[in-house]
């Protein structure tokens, strides 16, 4: 995985890449929360650049879903439902399911980065999801590129905006869920090495299982006759 940027790196980038890396971070940390509208005005005196930039960084954020862009009234920010969740865990277990397909039965070897990840994920502390989010979506997307389909890891890699907005909200609604996914994340790797399917299909399920408890946060859930269900 790239390493992060230096604060003197971050800097460097142009001014569209900062304003569009802030605006995404302050999204998926809750500080601007699904609903609510980000002026342009208010990101260009945040930054210190014109506001060229940040329409250029909001046209961006509007193609990975992040926000609407409405006229004369500005950035909203879209939220995630539990229709959303319930859509994204069912496509990440069709293609994840398939590349647990091929690589056990191909016998196809993982990179050792996968293990480095989870090493990192093990060392970060506290409440800080927003590092986890981003190492959690880059384990995935590692093994799913081991298949060498470049099509099929851009097709993954374009899920990456809602699977991290996901993740962010899941993670706010049931902080107790971090210990379960670090020993999934073990399991599903020695599976995957051992090339047993059955025990890897089973693990990728269940950690890919959406969580009524969470669900039940989001909007768009309902329940009705005692019955857990999506409006």
């Amino acid at each position: 995985m790239t390493p992060p940027l230096t604060a003197q790196q971050a800097e460097a980038r142009p001014a569209r890449e900062r304003v569009y890396a802030y605006v995404r971070e302050q999204i998926l940390r809750g500080l601007f929360a699904g609903g609510s509208f980000v002026e342009e005005e208010e990101i260009s005196s945040a930054m210190g650049v014109s506001r060229t930039p940040v329409r250029e960084a909001f046209h961006r954020l509007e193609a990975e879903r992040f926000i609407d862009l409405l006229p004369r009234r500005g950035a909203l920010v879209r939220q995630v439902t539990a229709q959303e969740l319930a859509d994204l865990y069912e496509t990440r277990r069709m293609i994840e399911g398939y590349a647990v397909a091929r690589i056990c039965r191909e016998k196809i070897v993982l990179p050792d980065s996968m293990d480095a990840i989870l090493d990192r994920l093990d060392e970060i502390a506290g409440s800080d999801h927003f590092a986890r989010v981003e190492l959690n979506r880059e384990f995935h997307f590692v093994m799913v590129r081991a298949l060498g389909n470049e099509v099929l890891s851009e097709l993954y890699q374009s899920l990456g905006a809602r699977q991290q907005r996901v993740a962010m909200r899941a993670l706010a609604a049931d902080p107790a869920r971090i210990e379960r996914i670090r020993r999934e994340h073990r399991d599903f790797l020695t599976a995957l090495r051992d090339h047993d399917e059955t025990r890897a299909r089973a693990v990728l399920d269940e950690h890919l299982r959406p969580v009524a408890g969470v669900l039940s946060r989001l909007p768009g859930y309902v329940l009705t006759g005692g019955a857990d269900e999506l409006a």
